[in-house]
């Protein structure tokens, strides 16, 4: 059995579960994670909450919730459709690089906990020095970031053929 588009929707199903799942095991709550597995496998990347309900059988509350917590973490976006007061949700054609590239911020509040810690806590007592390497390995990872968010948009433009 194929939808309208000739996919299986019990391939579609198996999908979304198995990859939230992954995203679970990751520590994305579950119903988000299901949510933008739904969106990521739709073919306009963008759906209704009615259609996300139905397809996931899950409450219009449980679709609230979950697109709220995505477009918190820069992951999907709500856009009116035209014409009606219904809200489509929409991944972003990029948000690995968008949902990635937010975190720079969190990481700064991260380095400056860190940074208060060592000054609460001493440099040279364990647990200052076991801080002053996190707030070292954190550092590095920001300024890793960077770097790698600029390689990566040079070699999605070579992949996909933008300029």
């Amino acid at each position: 059995m194929t939808d309208a588009q000739g996919r299986d929707p019990e391939a579609l199903s198996r999908f979304v579960e198995r990859f939230a799942a992954q995203l679970v095991e990751a520590g994305m709550p579950r119903m988000p994670a299901r949510i933008f597995t739904a969106l990521l496998a739709s073919d306009e990347g963008a759906l209704t909450a009615a259609e996300l309900g139905a397809q996931l059988r899950v409450s219009p509350a449980a679709v609230s919730g979950a697109v709220r917590y995505l477009a918190q973490q820069h992951m999907v976006t709500r856009e009116r459709e035209p014409g009606t007061r219904r809200d489509i949700f929409r991944v972003h054609s990029n948000q690995w690089y968008e949902a990635l590239g937010n975190r720079d911020s969190v990481l700064k509040r991260w380095e400056d906990a860190m940074r208060e810690g060592v000054a609460g806590l001493g440099e040279n007592t364990p647990a200052g020095r076991r801080l002053t390497e996190t707030l070292a390995f954190f550092e590095f990872v920001q300024g890793e970031l960077a770097g790698m968010m600029d390689r990566w948009r040079a070699h999605r433009a070579l992949l996909f053929d933008e300029d």
